[in-house]
């Protein structure tokens, strides 16, 4: 049940509209569970693959460029899907949290899977915890650019955060 306005989306209703499947992160959002979760989860997967299997087309570079062309599209696809779920920011719209961990994993570029796992739980701890500055862009920016704004201002605590754990753990870097 969605927390917000107890309107759960269904598969139906993701299949429903193209911006509905861009928001609800191919269907990751619509986990029972922990839906940001499995978007972020969704978000590193489709990372590591992409970049893996085509590391020469998929570069920091791209990475960039697909953030920032998933962020414009996030803002009118979160708009439209809280709009129809009367939910402005429903748990179950992802596409925030899996353009922010691609953002994060764009900067890092990790080579290793302790550095995805430390980037991923950085990420996650930073989204859901919001701590200042981001629990007040939380609750004052509002519709689909606020939705997405949150979660990059989270990938970047996330990245100055790991940064930091490079620093001084070099032997994970």
């Amino acid at each position: 049940m969605n927390r917000k306005t107890g309107i759960t989306p269904t598969f139906a209703f993701m299949l429903s509209h193209p911006w509905h499947i861009l928001s609800l992160g191919f269907g990751s959002g619509l986990s029972p569970v922990v839906p940001g979760t499995m978007g972020t989860v969704f978000g590193a997967v489709s990372f590591h693959l992409l970049t893996k299997q085509f590391p020469g087309l998929f570069t920091s570079t791209v990475w960039y460029i697909l953030c920032a062309v998933g962020f414009l599209a996030g803002i009118k696809a979160c708009q439209f899907t809280g709009d129809a779920l009367n939910s402005p920011d429903s748990g179950h719209m992802v596409w925030d949290e899996i353009v922010a961990i691609w953002l994060v994993f764009a900067f890092i570029m990790p080579e290793t899977l302790t550095q995805e796992l430390v980037a991923f739980v950085l990420f996650r701890i930073f989204d859901m915890t919001k701590p200042p500055p981001i629990r007040w862009f939380d609750r004052h920016i509002h519709g689909g650019f606020g939705v997405m704004l949150d979660d990059i201002i989270a990938a970047v605590f996330a990245i100055l955060f790991f940064m930091l754990y490079e620093r001084m753990i070099p032997m994970f870097a």
